[in-house]
């Protein structure tokens, strides 16, 4: 899957928690995606933190273009904002 140079080298390197493979399935099987107003797009999915091997919701970033990946992090609001 495609990533932007800021995703590559930035936020990998900020959450080493979460790989690559997480963010795809989730692009690939969202719970729920929106278009941002700057036409980003947000996915949303379920994933297991490998780090205490409980379910959290996992927010993903696109470019437009809905592949390309650019930001990630757990979303503790999911439910909240969710219809």
């Amino acid at each position: 899957m495609k990533s932007t140079r800021y995703f590559s080298e930035q936020v990998l390197r900020k959450r080493p928690y979460i790989d690559e493979a997480m963010c795809e399935g989730v692009v690939a099987a969202s719970l729920k995606h929106t278009v941002q107003q700057d036409s980003r797009v947000r996915h949303w999915g379920t994933v297991i933190d490998t780090r205490d091997g409980k379910e959290r919701k996992l927010r993903v970033v696109t470019l437009d273009d809905g592949e390309t990946l650019h930001n990630f992090f757990f979303d503790r609001d999911f439910w909240k904002d969710a219809p």
